[in-house]
């Protein structure tokens, strides 16, 4: 008889752990594993059992706040529902064969600090609705495929540390509205299309660490501001169409001169794309 009550128990815990995540949530998750061929995935979820106990998903308080489900072979475009997840504050599919555009629904995840769906084949526009996100402290789109101008909008995404949007097909100028984003530590905007002068206003910019404008489209000549950047130790902006040439520098020591005539392309420090 003990052992019966005590299965019983069991049973109900794990019923009513799976049941106290909203069937909102719950339905979102099952949209995503859908629409990505669940089925493919490198690790599958066993939809009958506790969402606890589904890989890459993390529960705190009976709600879902971290999707890590990176290199993962999910396949397919983002379902609309993952909208739904209103508490989630890090979701990270990098390294999978996602396409499509951003759903515009990711605009509801008001408590989102990471997003991060870099080396996928996304493609479109990066949507204006992204700066509603206002929590947001990393946004990794890297080697992807959108395309279309940085949306002004990403400005007033004041908590960021890391804007990383190289490689992708990225036009239009660098938002001199760059500068509200004073809490930035890593910028990568290249391997783009992107023309236009690099505007002063990086040089405000004062927790930048790493700075990346390689391969483009540039113009004119690297604003002297950037010699306020103290904490910087990784600039590229070699491959534009400026009137001089720059050496690349990587350290832990700021670039001392900004102005360096390239002399040969053996001065140049190739460093890997993300």
């Amino acid at each position: 008889m003990k052992t019966l009550k005590l299965l019983a128990i069991c049973f109900f815990v794990t019923a009513y752990s799976f049941a106290n995540v909203s069937s909102a949530e719950k339905d979102a998750l099952i949209a995503l594993y859908k629409a990505t061929k669940g089925t493919q995935w490198t690790a599958t979820w066993d939809l009958n059992t506790s969402i606890n106990t589904w890989y890459g998903i993390k529960v705190e308080d009976n709600k879902v706040v971290e999707i890590n489900l990176q290199f993962n072979n999910l396949q397919g475009e983002l379902p609309q529902e993952i909208g739904n997840l209103i508490y989630v504050k890090k979701i990270n599919l990098g390294f999978n064969k996602l396409t499509g555009k951003l759903p515009l629904t990711l605009k509801n995840l008001k408590e989102l600090r990471s997003l991060e769906l870099f080396m996928n084949n996304f493609e479109g526009d990066i949507p204006v609705e992204l700066g509603e996100l206002k929590k947001l402290e990393a946004l990794k789109l890297y080697s992807n495929k959108f395309a279309g101008n940085i949306p002004d909008s990403l400005m007033s995404l004041t908590n960021l540390k890391e804007l990383l949007l190289g490689s992708n097909y990225l036009t239009g100028q660098i938002p001199r509205e760059i500068y509200a984003l004073s809490k930035l530590e890593k910028l990568s905007l290249m391997d783009n299309k992107m023309d236009g002068e690099i505007p002063v206003e990086i040089g405000q910019l004062t927790n930048l660490e790493e700075l990346l404008l390689s391969t483009n489209q540039f113009t004119g000549d690297l604003p002297m501001e950037l010699m306020n950047l103290t904490k910087l130790s990784t600039m590229m902006v070699s491959d534009n169409n400026l009137n001089e040439e720059y050496i690349s520098t990587s350290g832990k020591n700021p670039p001392s001169l900004m102005h360096i005539e390239m002399q040969s392309a053996t001065a140049t420090m190739d460093i890997e794309k993300e």
